[in-house]
């Protein structure tokens, strides 16, 4: 039997959904069931992958024990306000979960250097934690591991200066950046930052996950109150599927599974 955990933030809920679904060795996918985790859930059921839904980690138990299962905790949006709250938030969540998985896969990149080191700062979990990279070192964030990675990030950085990267995730929770409860700012204040900052362009970096037409849509009305302009860059999954073929071979050489 083999667990492999998942810990996302809920930028990356299509993208870990679309691979989940694509995985023919995954027996099961559980999912924990709270409001940060609705829109992965709903993205799984898209690909016709229902998952199992508990409302508590205390109520998982592996399903078969010969085949490949999957645990997957979303997080909420608000732990990237602050490099603390993201770091206590995961390193909580790890702990959590490091009792019923095998391994953990991260949903997250180097987020402000709050995940520098994360085989230090998640040891706690007591299981391997895999976090995507970007050759030798964690992607930078979410737009980084999307983008193709640091040198992308930077190439389109040097473009526009003044650039507003949209992964589909993004795209979809983006008004979530200006609520009371989730945001550091309003949306006056991003005009005034922005508008000192010479930001100009909203950025799409579509993947499979979501066609570039949606994503257009979904940012309408950003694009509206900033006067920003739509340019595209198509993304890539390439390097969240390295990630997940890694993990997955570290339990197929250390436990029995599939």
């Amino acid at each position: 039997m083999a667990v492999l955990g998942v810990l996302i933030c809920e930028i990356l809920e299509l993208e870990f959904a679309y691979l989940l679904a694509k995985d023919p060795e995954i027996d099961l996918v559980t999912m924990l069931e709270d409001r940060y985790s609705l829109g992965m859930i709903e993205a799984l059921e898209s690909h016709n992958l229902a998952p199992r839904r508990i409302p508590i980690l205390r109520g998982f138990s592996p399903n078969q024990p010969d085949r490949l299962e999957v645990l997957v905790r979303v997080l909420e949006l608000a732990l990237h306000n602050r490099k603390r709250f993201l770091q206590e938030g995961l390193t909580k969540a790890a702990k959590e979960m490091g009792r019923y998985v095998d391994a953990i896969v991260l949903g997250y990149g180097l987020c402000g250097n709050a995940l520098q080191k994360p085989e230090e700062l998640l040891v706690d979990a007591g299981v391997p934690i895999f976090i995507p990279m970007d050759q030798d070192h964690p992607v930078d964030d979410c737009v980084g591991l999307i983008i193709g990675g640091r040198e992308c990030y930077y190439k389109e950085q040097c473009r526009v200066a003044g650039t507003f990267f949209m992964i589909p995730g993004w795209t979809r929770h983006w008004k979530e950046l200006f609520k009371k409860e989730y945001g550091s700012f309003d949306i006056e204040f991003a005009r005034r930052i922005f508008g000192m900052s010479n930001y100009e362009r909203s950025l799409l970096i579509p993947n499979p996950t979501l066609p570039a037409d949606e994503m257009r849509q979904n940012i309408e009305e950003f694009n509206q109150l900033f006067g920003f302009r739509t340019e595209l860059q198509q993304g890539s999954l390439d390097m969240l599927k390295r990630t997940w073929e890694t993990a997955k071979q570290y339990l197929q050489e250390n436990v029995e599974v599939i």
